[in-house]
């Protein structure tokens, strides 16, 4: 019983994670990345939904992690 909640919630935070890294904006690199980025620097850019989205990424990463390794444990 223990370990069916455990895997529930491992596949909970397995999607989770995974919608939180797609949701980040993604970073723009090259000539257009420059030219793009004095833009948003000059006009705004929601720079604090994507710092609130990689702090979220981040508590997920280390929850998938530790459930990963619990999982290991008790499968074992």
């Amino acid at each position: 019983m223990l370990k069916l909640a455990i895997i529930i919630i491992y596949v909970i935070v397995c999607l989770s994670l995974i919608a939180s890294v797609l949701l980040q904006s993604g970073r723009s690199a090259g000539l257009s990345g420059a030219i793009t980025g004095g833009a948003q620097s000059l006009f705004g850019k929601k720079k604090g939904m994507d710092d609130l989205l990689g702090k979220i990424s981040t508590g997920l990463a280390i929850g998938f992690m530790i459930l990963a390794i619990v999982l290991t444990i008790l499968a074992g």
